[in-house]
């Protein structure tokens, strides 16, 4: 099927560097391949991986400018590739994906953007209560929560400390770990900690003296830790508790912790990007939007063309949440 679009919008770094170079670009629509499908973009999630690549963390190579950012989005199928014999692809579900459908993804290239063509398989269908924003900046983090939980191996009646626990990925890490059955204790400032304990969490003020009151609620210390942070304390209170570095992981320090013998996962040197365990992950995190079961906490909405402003939101790091661009 063709869909007889024109040009589209979408959000570039025109340069290499801040949120000062960044811009809306026109492209032209593309029609799908078979496999592929078109979506109507209705919200497209920040994330900090986005604004690094935008200032070069992948190269400056100038022939790869303007260079299109963003891999969340949510939207409508308004045409779809099909096969030689008139088959539609199929979802990341296992579902075919038809003209109408609601579909929400992450690994799209240049997701930020009024619309998307995008291999079929990158793609589910959103379940119909959940919110476009909710579904645009689901899968990045909540595959980044669950690998980590797979990764330290966490299971049910254990006790997981999350060091950043009110942030993105820290906030799905707490109510996958929940979900789990096992005991939560989160570090946050005391401003978060009326919603971590909404989700389940014991929350923990970071900062000097952290050790003794992780001690305070575990004296036997924990069974695993999750680094959603970075700092050397995280890493130093997170060896002093734990029984085996190995149930020490982290998105955010990885040469440190893996020399003092925890696990790193991503996209670091030496990580773990985890691409299987992720993907098998995508369908129950959409059921359990789906169901109420987990939230995503947006911190802000901003038109596409005001992508500048939401990535000098980013920037900051004191977002408290998914910032998502709206279609």
């Amino acid at each position: 099927m063709r869909f007889d679009g024109g040009m589209v919008d979408a959000v570039a770094a025109l340069a290499y560097g801040g949120p000062e170079s960044l811009g809306i670009i026109e492209v032209p629509h593309r029609d799908p391949r078979p496999g592929e499908v078109v979506v109507a973009v209705r919200a497209a999630a920040l994330n900090p991986w986005d604004a690094k690549q935008a200032a070069g963390a992948a190269g400056t190579d100038p022939a790869k400018l303007p260079l299109r950012l963003g891999v969340e989005a949510a939207g409508v199928i308004v045409a779809v590739g099909a096969d030689d014999d008139g088959a539609a692809p199929l979802g990341a579900d296992g579902l075919p994906l038809a003209v109408g459908d609601e579909v929400l993804g992450t690994g799209l290239r240049g997701a930020q953007a009024a619309e998307l063509t995008a291999p079929g398989d990158r793609l589910l269908h959103k379940p119909a209560g959940a919110g476009w924003a909710d579904a645009a900046g689901l899968l990045l983090t909540g595959t980044t929560a669950a690998h980590g939980l797979h990764a330290v191996a966490l299971a049910e009646g254990e006790t997981l400390l999350v060091h950043g626990g009110s942030g993105g990925v820290g906030r799905l890490v707490v109510q996958l770990a929940r979900r789990g059955g096992a005991r939560v204790l989160a570090t946050a400032s005391e401003g978060h900690h009326d919603d971590l304990r909404r989700l389940g969490a014991e929350p923990i003020v970071y900062g000097e003296g952290l050790e003794q009151r992780v001690r305070e609620l575990a004296p036997h210390g924990v069974d695993a830790a999750f680094d959603c942070v970075g700092t050397e304390e995280a890493l130093a209170v997170s060896l002093a508790v734990l029984a085996d570095p190995a149930r020490l992981v982290t998105i955010a320090n990885a040469g440190p912790v893996m020399a003092a013998g925890g696990q790193a996962i991503g996209a670091a040197p030496g990580a773990d990007a985890g691409t299987a365990v992720r993907n098998a992950a995508r369908v129950d995190l959409v059921r359990a939007l789906g169901e109420g079961a987990l939230e995503v906490e947006i911190a802000a909405t901003f038109p596409l063309a005001r992508a500048r402003e939401a990535y000098e939101l980013l920037a900051t790091g004191h977002a408290g949440g998914k910032v998502v661009l709206e279609v």
